[in-house]
């Protein structure tokens, strides 16, 4: 973040902190619009930071969108979309394209400046991804818990995968290791298909055709390791 962007930041925190008294009853970490300005606020600078790191990378590799998009197989459209912090790509998309920008897939979700990190329940860094139709009952939410380690070598996720009627099969570098918190879970890799309940697990090359998904109308939360 560079100079103009700390003193925005800082006179917005001022601002919101003027706007408090000793009579007005809620403080700034209590008050709950403030606490939901803050969110948003957080999770839009986190957004574009990712998304900026792809832009910066692209443009030293000397690769124009459309280029990208033919190399990856993701549309030109939306990689403008992530790169404005507007859209989150799937993880197995993310892994595409950290491989074709020579990106670790760690320098893609977040860089890491810690040795090792504790990621209390309430701090994991969370990332939504939805369909076209942008409704809430398609697509899924995955949270990081390694966010701040440095070098990482694995991925790790608590995602929530929410119904969907339909999805592709999708292949790319790495492995990737799920084991089942919650609900149930289909998981697909070439010709084998499985339904996983709480308690299973999977592991498999992710080079395989695969594909999970939440099993019926509810959704299902797993725990996910990607190593790239």
């Amino acid at each position: 973040m560079d100079e103009e962007k700390k003193r925005a930041s800082y006179e917005d925190f001022r601002d919101a902190v003027d706007e408090y008294s000793e009579g007005r009853g809620d403080d700034l970490l209590t008050d709950p619009a403030a606490v939901a300005h803050a969110k948003e606020t957080a999770e839009g600078e986190k957004a574009l930071d990712h998304g900026e790191r792809i832009r910066e990378t692209r443009l030293e590799r000397g690769f124009t969108l459309k280029e990208l998009g033919e190399k990856t197989g993701i549309d030109p459209d939306l990689l403008a979309q992530v790169e404005e912090g507007k859209a989150i790509l799937p993880l197995g998309q993310l892994i595409k394209l950290s491989h074709v920008l020579s990106m670790r897939m760690a320098d893609v979700i977040s860089v890491g400046r810690e040795a090792f990190t504790i990621v209390r329940a309430h701090e994991r860094q969370a990332f939504q991804r939805f369909g076209e139709a942008r409704q809430t009952k398609h697509g899924y939410e995955y949270e990081s818990l390694a966010a701040r380690k440095k070098d990482r070598k694995m991925e790790p996720f608590i995602v929530t995968l929410q119904p969907a009627s339909a999805a592709e099969l999708s292949t790319h570098e790495g492995q990737e290791f799920i084991f089942v918190l919650e609900g149930e879970m289909e998981a697909v890799v070439e010709d084998s298909r499985n339904i996983l309940r709480p308690g299973d697990a999977i592991y498999y090359d992710a080079t395989s055709k695969h594909l999970v998904r939440a099993h019926g109308d509810k959704p299902a939360k797993i725990l996910a390791v990607l190593v790239s």
